[in-house]
């Protein structure tokens, strides 16, 4: 009997014990997420190390202490390891409510294919953001993000108009004066163009998305070839890829470029090595010699040869991402509305917003916004240049994956000599069709 009252005793103690750490474990949980709180699950774009994401985590620090019964739970990642875990989480059926997102095949076509795209038009406060300034993304004029800016130009020319004066020289107007520069810039150890060719999609985002459209004379070539209205084994297309050896053979770019990543080409443009610079708008932000920064110029590519009169000073310009809710963050109206809230909170930021003084983006969406006197000079010109040029497509906000990859890949090996123009173009015609 003694026995017997021990076993029950003990039993008892460890039934107490099980209970109050599960209690213990869920009280930890409710705390850490907030009791009674709305969490709102998101992917966001940045990291520790830079601006992006010590914004990110300021902001959303900001909005949880004006917000109390918000609670944005998130994961920041940066770069590649952004893109790949997007894809592994959609691919697990982690979902998040909302999450940085675009509407192109980079940024935009992973949610698409996994049924995630919500259309926020009916949600979007249009008191706040300007209508006119977010562009339809969808085939029925869907928004499926609000964009942190206006359309993204990624084929600019960066010009060091002080140096070409010291040199003799003045603004190009035909690819042909390009050229003349040529021997000028070399006797002085000085590149004529440079790019970032150690990166695959600079050749597509910067270069060839102008080279294509302006060669063919169809600024939405690349998305009909997409579509299969056009090939990529296509006369025009040979010919573009022709451009880029003709640039190399004519010293406009060097072969040794597909050396040099992004920093490298920024780092030279900053420090006088290069008259000029191939990048997006973005890269307006990044030039680190203020007095180079101040006599830049930024400009369309000159005219090319054979291109039509239509699409002189045209730039190739994607649609630029931002935050949007997926349509499992949509579906319950509670988190869908914190989301928003926060978005537009996020938005209003003196940190979103003066990416535009940084290059990141051209200019915010916000309705009635008052774009800042005291811009430097160069951002201003980023403005104006984006008011005045043609838009064309930009290769990688249509084509994706192996297929885009193989682009990037066979453009630096065209560059280096080590493959034809039309033996990339039949690979990349062949994985299209797959």
């Amino acid at each position: 009997m003694k026995h017997s009252n021990m076993r029950i005793a003990l039993v008892t103690v460890a039934m107490l014990v099980f209970l109050v750490s599960t209690v213990g474990a869920q009280a930890a949980s409710e705390s850490k997420a907030g009791a009674g709180k709305v969490v709102v699950k998101a992917m966001a774009y940045g990291d520790n190390s830079n601006q992006e994401g010590v914004n990110w985590v300021r902001i959303v620090d900001s909005f949880e202490k004006a917000n109390p019964g918000i609670d944005i739970d998130y994961e920041m990642l940066y770069d590649e390891a952004y893109h790949q875990k997007v894809v592994a989480r959609l691919a697990a059926g982690d979902v998040p409510d909302f999450a940085y997102m675009g509407a192109d095949a980079r940024w935009g076509a992973p949610w698409k294919e996994a049924g995630q795209q919500f259309d926020h038009r009916d949600f979007i406060n249009w008191n706040y953001f300007d209508k006119s300034l977010i562009p339809p993304m969808g085939p029925n004029g869907e928004i499926y993000e609000i964009p942190l800016g206006t359309s993204n130009i990624t084929t600019v020319l960066f010009m060091n108009e002080k140096l070409l004066k010291s040199l003799g020289l003045s603004a190009p107007k035909t690819y042909e004066d390009l050229v003349v520069m040529v021997p000028v810039a070399r006797a002085k150890g000085i590149d004529v163009v440079g790019i970032d060719g150690a990166d695959g999609w600079a050749w597509g985002s910067c270069l060839m998305s102008t080279i294509i459209a302006r060669i063919s004379g169809d600024p939405n070539w690349v998305s009909k070839a997409v579509a299969g209205e056009k090939k990529f084994t296509d006369k025009a297309f040979v010919d573009s890829l022709a451009f880029l050896q003709k640039m190399v053979k004519d010293g406009v770019i060097s072969s040794k470029s597909v050396l040099v990543d992004y920093g490298a080409n920024i780092s030279n443009y900053s420090n006088g090595k290069a008259l000029f610079m191939v990048q997006g708008q973005w890269a307006a932000g990044g030039i680190e010699n203020p007095e180079i920064a101040n006599n830049t110029v930024m400009m369309a590519w000159p005219k090319l040869p054979g291109e039509p009169a239509h699409l002189s000073g045209s730039v190739a310009a994607a649609i630029q991402v931002g935050y949007g809710l997926t349509k499992k963050g949509a579906a319950d109206a509670t988190v869908r509305d914190a989301a928003l809230k926060f978005i537009e909170y996020f938005y209003s930021e003196p940190e979103t917003t003066q990416r535009l003084r940084d290059g990141a983006i051209v200019a915010p969406v916000l309705k009635d916004y008052q774009v800042p006197t005291d811009l430097p000079s160069i951002v201003k010109q980023k403005v104006a240049l984006a008011q005045r040029a043609p838009n064309t497509d930009v290769i990688d906000a249509f084509l994706s994956g192996n297929a885009n990859d193989a682009l990037n890949t066979g453009m630096q090996k065209i560059v280096s000599g080590q493959s034809t123009p039309a033996q990339i173009a039949t690979l990349v015609e062949s994985l299209v069709k797959r």
